[in-house]
């Protein structure tokens, strides 16, 4: 069964750092790109990064320099280390997932979304 399961959302506070992960199942993991999306409350979702199958990521301008996206193909995992978070990073995280799924059709799927609160 396909499934990406987000953790490690919280309240901190402006300047702190959380790291999210994405564990998957049901999908031929090496063989996806994974991807972070947010969206933040009465906005459009939007993209945060990217890191592909082979490993080269790429990050939306307002959270480059602050955050690193990373993978473990042995996991199935996909990581989200946000620091210096600021108040406007606040926001539902989603992962997302686009590739090949355990039977070999296309996949492009998301989480369920993990809250992401900055405050002080």
């Amino acid at each position: 069964q396909l499934q990406l399961v987000e953790s490690g959302g919280g309240l901190v506070q402006p300047g702190g750092s959380l790291r999210l992960s994405c564990a998957a199942s049901g999908i031929i993991f090496s063989r996806n790109a994974m991807g972070w999306y947010r969206q933040a409350p009465g906005k459009q979702r939007e993209w945060v990064a990217t890191i592909t199958s082979s490993g080269s990521t790429n990050y939306a301008d307002s959270v480059k320099g602050r955050f690193t996206i990373s993978r473990d193909n042995a996991k199935n995992t996909v990581y989200l280390q946000m620091n210096s978070l600021k108040p406007e990073d606040t926001a539902v995280y989603y992962c997302n997932a686009r590739g090949l799924s355990s039977s070999w059709t296309n996949v492009d799927s998301w989480g369920q979304g993990t809250q992401v609160t900055v405050s002080s």
